[in-house]
């Protein structure tokens, strides 16, 4: 993105010169210096900081800019409006950002998802390790940024890979900053969300300086800060089984409702869904994250600069939770329904009659460490009046990995064999769990199940190399050319630790009571709940016990009552109580992902008609090449558990396979500019632009989930032949600049978007694997019992106890070879699609400074609109584009005397998130969330350079909900708290 000449009011070009952010003209460079010296000797010079400063830098960014470009600067040399990124780039129109713990992590533009904008750090692709290409703010700092640009037009010279945006993270320099300069700031957080932690820390620190006539500058700066916060989650944690309305208990389908017992069931016509759990979690964790950076720059001669930057982050975060849950077994219901065509139990219950259904409590303690480095050369050389070049070279790694002794992910699970029958309220914010028997439920009544310690980590590795010119003509404009060389190199492993006792382990009572305190549920909620008023002739125990057992002692005492004498396990302390670092057992994936690109841009400037314009023509090829290599774990039996699930067994071998693919594209743009009177510009843009898959959808090899279960087993598959989204957009847009520090924007964009990429169910017989849930015995047990689990598993113990696969002392069924039938596993693989679709929509912002009073406001909304939208009717993969939704955001602030206070109210729109989970092709959609932010800080007039501040985030508490194909079907809510901080930044 390049800026270009405007005309300014005396005042504007006065604040800009002071800003130093005064416009580059290519076309006119000579002009436009004479032309500013004369406006820097004739105008007194006005020197605004603060908030009203950063939103005079980031509006002159916007005007100057030759596309469409929206930006947030800071305020001051280490303050940045907000302390997370996200928070700060969510006020900008168009804009949302997804949360994970009350903090902003991933944004959306234009309604576009994470993966689909490219986060550039001083122009450099960052590595990941989640999977996707999106980029976590949570992992930086704000307090060495100096600007954000998200650049909504496509130029020739961006780097590929954003078709919502590009974003572009600009760290401080110290030869731009000049002289010396030091800020050093510590608050004190109070998360409300949290049960156990207390408030926490943050300090950082920036000194800048340059010597030696400032050709020499360094920069050096550090942050560290500590967070305790937690949830209180309610959830339907594996999804929704959705059927047709013709599909009854009687076909056999696992989940499938009777048509009697049912109030309003679900017709022919209709489609219906059914839970398969309720869950209450309530988690707590601490994160600790640490940034630095270093900044030596060397400009020898006013025509070359050579920078040499390193940047580390490092985020550890630390989880504790506890669980409890009822997991339906689909025995005969009882339930109350919605209207179709898309059905939802009001009310959804089972009755297990003389049999005992087990009332599960899970633990989990766990660590993770994401860390980053990055280390980068740049040079910038004006080698003659007319040509400038510039190199940049980085080396970037990120690495996801355990940081804990038990593992990056746990759970332990322990039951208690009460349930008697169970049911779930669908009516409320909040599902509400009743379970028969639940709130009687003893510490002796606990006996110990199943467990999982999972060790995985992700590296991602990128070599980028780009080098750009620029050559002015002496009255036609100019050109822009570069190539650019893009390796990403990712490897994902991991490797679990599973005990499959999910049936239970030695007795009850093989614990002392003190094992397992007794706690409370609901007091802990604030969302509305139902009354199970729809069903008036039933009395419903409603859930309030939970036991908040500590995972690491009960883990202790498990290990030794059920390890055996002699027995090595899996796990690197010897039993099967702990995870493994053996990543060669398990899976090992490896992606490499090469790209080449070159572009070239002619930039032209003129008048017509006493309006200047610029228009930029430019046209980009890219070529990559993925290579993928993958070994996962095989498997040659399963062995029916429990009610619920059915365990693979490992045959001890691997499975080895590589796979290619390969694309390229040529990408055209074309920006036009012209104001068309003082202060009003126009703007329209044409380009073509590309979304890669996410590396996980480009992974090689099949890998299945070690549990099943009567409904057959799933797993994923990767497809490295995947091609790009593709996208053509049109932008249009009119801003007016009515006031230095005031402006009213209005734009309109369209994308026309094809090669979606679906996820596709192969059912797959993969390993020829006999099912312990689909032969002889089984069959004979459900025409003798029905279909309640625990009913067939006993009746096959008590009529087959000597039948090979049959072992009733532990409870456990094996398919056999020959008897049973193969089990069947639904693979999810992704394909490109063959439909397209169009995005539009529109943006409105408005930025109004009330003269000289203080005060100010800042509004803008977008609307985006699709031709396909997701039909919750069908059962089945759809080409629907995650992430669309409208937002709005508005602030109010006063700035006054060294006084600055400021209020913010950000809304989104409801939102499909996902298009599967658990369960499969399913939707995930984010309803409509609104939060309020505010902050006040002050300068101490006593003490030059001291600034006390206070901020506090979602201060009116707002949860976040997620259901299903119905506002009914309820996945997730998560309440999380208020954040409240105070601190002091003191800079000289």
């Amino acid at each position: 993105m390049k800026s270009k000449t405007f005309k300014k009011t005396r005042l504007a070009t006065s604040l800009s010169l002071v800003l130093g952010v005064g416009v580059v003209m290519p076309a006119f460079a000579d002009d436009a210096q004479e032309q500013n010296a004369k406006a820097e000797e004739k105008i007194e010079v006005i020197s605004v900081t603060g908030i009203r400063g950063s939103l005079i830098k980031s509006m002159d960014t916007k005007r100057s800019s030759t596309g469409i470009v929206d930006a947030i600067s800071a305020e001051d040399i280490g303050k940045f409006p907000d302390t997370n990124l996200a928070e700060s780039l969510q006020r900008i129109s168009g804009v949302s950002i997804d949360r994970v713990n009350g903090e902003g992590s991933k944004v959306s533009v234009r309604g576009f998802g994470p993966d689909y904008n490219l986060v550039t750090l001083n122009g450099r692709q960052m590595p990941v390790t989640t999977g996707s290409r999106s980029f976590d703010f949570a992992n930086i700092s704000a307090d060495t940024i100096s600007g954000v640009e998200v650049n909504k037009t496509s130029f020739a010279a961006n780097p590929t890979g954003g078709i919502g945006s590009v974003i572009d993270v600009q760290t401080l320099k110290p030869l731009n900053a000049g002289g010396d300069k030091a800020v050093f700031s510590a608050a004190v957080v109070d998360d409300r969300s949290t049960e156990e932690g207390s408030a926490t820390p943050e300090i950082a620190g920036l000194y800048s300086t340059t010597f030696n006539d400032d050709k020499f500058g360094v920069l050096v700066s550090a942050s560290y800060q500590e967070r305790e916060s937690g949830t209180q989650q309610a959830n339907v944690g594996t999804g929704w089984r959705s059927f047709p309305g013709t599909v009854d208990i009687t076909s056999g389908q696992w989940g499938s409702v009777p048509l009697d017992n049912q109030v309003n069931r679900p017709g022919a016509d209709d489609v219906y869904s059914v839970p398969q759990t309720t869950i209450y979690k309530f988690e707590e964790q601490q994160r600790a994250r640490t940034n630095g950076q270093l900044v030596l720059q060397y400009a020898p001669t006013d025509n070359l600069t050579a920078s040499l930057d390193y940047t580390y982050m490092r985020n550890d975060i630390d989880t504790q939770y506890n669980d409890v849950s009822a997991w339906y077994t689909y025995v005969p219901s009882q339930s109350v329904w919605t209207d179709g065509p898309v059905s939802s139990p009001l009310i959804y219950s089972e009755d297990y009659g003389n049999s005992f259904a087990d009332l599960s409590m899970g633990a989990g303690d766990y660590g993770v460490r994401n860390q980053s480095g990055s280390l980068g050369l740049n040079l910038e050389w004006q080698a003659t009046d007319k040509l400038k070049l510039s190199f940049d070279a980085h080396q970037s790694d990120a690495e996801f990995k355990p940081n804990h002794v038990l593992g990056s992910n746990n759970t332990l699970s322990t039951a208690a064999f009460v349930r008697q029958s169970a049911a779930t309220d669908f009516t409320g914010e909040m599902p509400l769990l009743a379970v028969e028997g639940g709130n009687a439920v003893r510490p002796s009544d606990m006996i110990v199940t199943g467990s999982v310690f999972g060790n995985s980590t992700n590296k991602s590795e990128i070599d980028q190399y780009q080098f750009d010119g620029e050559y002015v003509f002496e009255s036609a404009g100019s050109i822009d050319f570069g190539i650019a060389i893009t390796d990403v190199d990712n490897h994902s492993k991991s490797v679990n630790v599973q005990r499959n006792d999910w049936g239970g382990v030695g007795q009850a009572g093989d614990f002392d009571d003190s094992y397992f305190p007794a706690g409370t549920i609901h007091d802990k909620f604030n969302a509305g709940k139902g009354d199970f008023s729809l069903m008036p002739d039933r009395n419903f125990e409603v859930l309030d016990t939970i036991f908040f057992w500590d995972f690491n002692t009960v883990r202790a005492r498990a290990e030794q009552l059920y390890t055996p004498a002699g027995f090595v396990g899996a796990g690197d302390c010897g039993t099967n109580f702990c995870p493994s670092t053996d990543y060669n057992s398990d899976v090992n994936r490896y992606t490499k992902e090469e790209s080449r690109s070159a572009y070239v841009q002619y930039n032209y400037e003129n008048e017509i008609s006493g309006m200047p314009y610029d228009v930029h023509v430019g046209v980009r090829y890219e070529q990559t090449d993925v290579t993928s290599t993958s070994a996962v774990a095989a498997y040659n039996g399963a062995r029916w558990v429990a009610d619920t699930e059915v365990v693979l067994q490992a045959s001890g071998q691997r499975e080895f396979q590589t796979k290619t693919g390969d694309y390229d594209y040529l990408l055209p743009s074309l920006n036009f500019n012209i104001e068309v009177v003082d202060d009003v510009m126009l703007r329209a843009a044409y380009s073509e632009t590309i979304g890669r898959p996410d590396y996980v959808s480009i992974q090689g090899g099949t890998v299945v989930a070690t549990i099943a279960n009567r409904a057959g087993g799933g797993g994923n598959a990767g497809n490295p032949s995947l091609l790009p989204l593709e996208s053509k957009n049109i932008d249009l847009s009119a801003e007016w600049y009515y006031a230095p520090a005031s402006y009213a924007s209005i734009g309109y964009f369209r994308k026309d978007t094809s090669n979606f990429i679906s996820n596709s169910i192969v059912e797959s017989s993969i390993y020829s694997i006999p099912n312990p849930v689909d032969g002889k015995k089984y069959d004979e047990a459900v025409a003798a019992v029905g279909n309640d689990a625990g009913a067939i598993r006993n009746w096959i113990f008590a009529n087959y106890p000597n039948a090979p696969g049959v072992d009733v002392a532990n409870r456990t069924i094996d398919g056999v070879a020959g008897e049973d039938e193969i089990l069947l596993f639904k693979i999810n693989t992704p394909s490109n699609g063959t439909d397209s679709d169009v995005i539009d929509g529109w943006e409105f912002a408005v930025q109004h400074a009330f003269g000289e009073t203080g005060f100010g406001a800042i509004a803008n909304y977008t609307m985006v609109d699709s031709d396909v939208s997701y039909n919750n009717f069908l059962l089945q993969d759809q080409p629907a584009i995650e992430g669309l939704s409208d937002t709005a955001n508005a602030i109010l602030f006063y700035e006054m005397d060294g006084f600055q206070a400021r209020i913010a109210y950000n809304w989104r729109d409801q939102f499909l998130n996902s298009k599967s989970h658990d369960t499969g092709a399913h939707p995930k959609y984010t309803e409509a969330y609104h939060q309020i932010d505010m902050s006040v800080s002050y300068d101490l007039p006593q003490v030059e350079g001291l600034t006390i501040f206070v901020e506090a985030l979602n201060i009116t508490d707002e949860h976040i909900r997620v259901h299903g194909r119905a506002k009914e079907q309820v996945l997730s809510l998560v309440e999380s708290g208020a954040r409240y901080s105070i601190g002091a930044r003191y800079s000289f």
